[in-house]
């Protein structure tokens, strides 16, 4: 199992040992815009959850914090998300992640293209008690790297998705809100017009009020060709 180790704003770390990955899927907070998008998915092949929003499970190893991220082909990329981590103590925390997708599996199946690659989570967290009363405003964002050339692909607010709340009282039901247990958000839109088969993903989870940003930056690195 991968574990985790957080720093908060106080100096003070947390380490977490994941005994369980959960990356939620057309997880926007306007359901009639996900009705949409499911069907623009489909129109390309990608099959679309029998329910919104979808849960899928991932390998808990796959949780990681890395600055590089190996894969076998040229048509995988990333996605912002937030991360909602449960501590020791049921102690939830916060941070930004990067789902990162392999784009010619997901045409037959979803799930299946979720386990193809890591999650990517940063190295810093806050509590989501020090922040959920402004939640809403806290910003996503992130940018791909072209031959050093950097581009922004996502830029919104996490009013945009399903709230951390929504997903607390979700894992609850299931009896998932135990230490180990992370939770990834699903994504925002992506700019139109931005290749997303990049050399390199940056995120950042920022919060206005304070100015603090929690940030996430990693390489992508093919893998040798198979021989055989």
């Amino acid at each position: 199992m991968a574990v985790l180790t957080f720093e908060l704003p106080d100096g003070s770390t947390r380490e977490v040992d994941v005994v369980q990955v959960l990356n939620a899927g057309y997880a926007g907070r306007s359901q009639e815009d996900v009705a949409a998008h499911v069907a623009e998915l489909a129109e390309l092949g990608v099959p679309g959850p029998s329910v919104t929003p979808a849960l899928y499970p991932v390998s808990p190893y796959l949780a990681q914090q890395t600055d590089r991220v190996q894969v076998q082909h040229g048509r995988t990329s990333g996605e912002a998300e937030w991360a909602l981590v449960v501590a020791d103590g049921g102690e939830l925390l916060l941070t930004a992640a990067c789902d990162h997708t392999d784009r010619n599996l997901e045409v037959h199946g979803v799930a299946w293209s979720k386990n193809a690659g890591p999650d990517v989570l940063a190295r810093r967290a806050w509590r989501l008690a020090d922040v959920e009363s402004r939640v809403d405003e806290l910003t996503l964002r992130a940018w791909v790297t072209h031959g050093g050339t950097r581009t922004e692909i996502q830029g919104g607010t996490l009013a945009e998705l399903l709230a951390p709340a929504y997903w607390v009282d979700t894992l609850r039901s299931l009896g998932a809100l135990t230490p180990g247990t992370v939770l990834i958000s699903g994504t925002i839109p992506m700019a139109p017009g931005v290749d997303q088969f990049a050399d390199g993903w940056s995120v950042e989870l920022g919060d206005p009020a304070t100015g603090d940003v929690i940030r996430l930056d990693y390489e992508v690195e093919p893998m040798l060709a198979p021989i055989g």
